[in-house]
């Protein structure tokens, strides 16, 4: 994996301050005072080919190397690029550079022997300097791969859990749309029974009739909003060509609560609505609420008993609480399912007119959800 983005400014500025104040002070250093022309030009190149290793790694390091042969000057700028391609560029590239460097370095000890260190030890600590920088380099290029492939990989899995989630509203959608379909054709089904009364049976009371008319009237309105809340629904694409089925209602939730009491769960319902009956859509859509929960808490929290809450009245809003303790700590049950059946029940809430709310306070799992309820 080659670096192809320009250096930041600061790593040119780091660079420059780094490697020069290195080379002055060899410069200084071994010459005892200011040094001769010949070597402050090796190390002014050295500091230039130090530069180019920032956009350039292997020639700059090169430069620098061969440089390294001539003046000790140029030895700052030769590790830095070992470092640099190590760092930048595959470990054979790398080492290969590294070899150039010890071979060098080699030649400046043979050409250049420094009096204070024999020529055994200064190859010895030339090899351990190298094989230190190429394994330092060999390092952040495998950590910086790492955390790039970290990032891909939750970048898409961010991707992956967005497609999801849409795929599971626009799932929830034509589920619902498919219970409407149903619901609607049964209005409409009564309309037109109570319309042929009316046309065949033109002697009837004047009471009978009015009611008859009252019921056409009142099931044409809810036919159309059930039809106009299909619409929304369905705006992009039509999904109404499978067999539709009765849908349960708040009404079907004693059979509910006894298929969960008899697959050993506990279930308490407390009903607090006075005996009154949702509308269709509310009944429906809480039917989903308390079902969601119940199968929930079987998956996450097997053994906790469950408490569920009905409480409203027309004119108000239907209060559907659904609340169970939360396991103890432990490995967590291995349980199959997608992780969205919370968002479809947000979308089939929102769509509603209602609102959902999830969330783990005081060692308990909530489920909420408020639906309207006309009066």
């Amino acid at each position: 994996m080659s670096e192809t983005r320009p250096p930041h400014p600061v790593a040119v500025t780091i660079t420059f301050l780094g490697v020069g104040a290195l080379t002055a002070l060899s410069l200084w250093g071994r010459a005892g005072g200011p040094p001769p022309w010949p070597e402050a030009a090796v190390g002014a190149a050295s500091l230039a080919a130090a530069l180019a290793q920032l956009w350039w790694p292997v020639p700059g390091a090169l430069a620098a190397t061969l440089l390294a042969v001539l003046s000790p000057a140029a030895t700052p700028a030769a590790t830095t690029g070992a470092l640099q391609v190590a760092q930048r560029r595959r470990f054979p590239v790398a080492a290969a550079v590294a070899a150039a460097g010890l071979a060098a370095h080699a030649l400046q000890g043979l050409w250049r022997p420094s009096s204070g260190i024999s020529l055994g030890w200064w190859l010895l600590l030339i090899c351990a300097s190298y094989g230190a920088l190429l394994g330092w380099g060999a390092l952040a290029r495998s950590r910086r791969a790492l955390l790039a492939s970290l990032r891909e990989r939750a970048r898409r899995a961010e991707a992956e859990q967005g497609r999801r989630i849409a795929e599971a509203r626009m799932a929830e959608r034509r589920r619902i749309a498919r219970e409407m379909h149903d619901v609607l054709a049964h209005r409409l089904s009564l309309v037109a029974t109570h319309a042929g009364a009316l046309e065949y049976r033109p002697d009837s009371s004047p009471e009978q009739l009015a009611r008859a008319a009252g019921v056409v009237r009142s099931g044409v309105h809810q036919a159309l909003e059930e039809l106009r809340q299909v619409i929304g629904l369905l705006r992009e694409e039509d999904d109404l060509l499978e067999e539709p089925e009765p849908q349960p209602t708040l009404a079907d939730l004693p059979r509910l609560v006894a298929e969960a009491r008899q697959a050993g769960q506990d279930v308490r319902v407390a009903d607090e609505t006075a005996g009154a009956v949702p509308p269709p859509a509310a009944g429906r859509t809480g039917y989903r609420v308390v079902q969601e929960g119940l199968t929930n808490a079987r998956k996450h929290a097997p053994g906790q008993p469950v408490e569920v809450l009905l409480r409203g009245s027309p004119g108000t809003r239907l209060l559907i609480d659904v609340r169970n303790p939360l396991p103890a700590p432990g490995p967590a049950p291995a349980v199959p399912g997608g992780g969205v059946g919370l968002v479809g029940l947000t979308e089939r809430v929102r769509l509603a007119g209602g609102r959902l709310d999830h969330q783990n306070t005081g060692g308990r799992f909530l489920l909420r959800a408020w639906l309207p309820w006309p009066a």
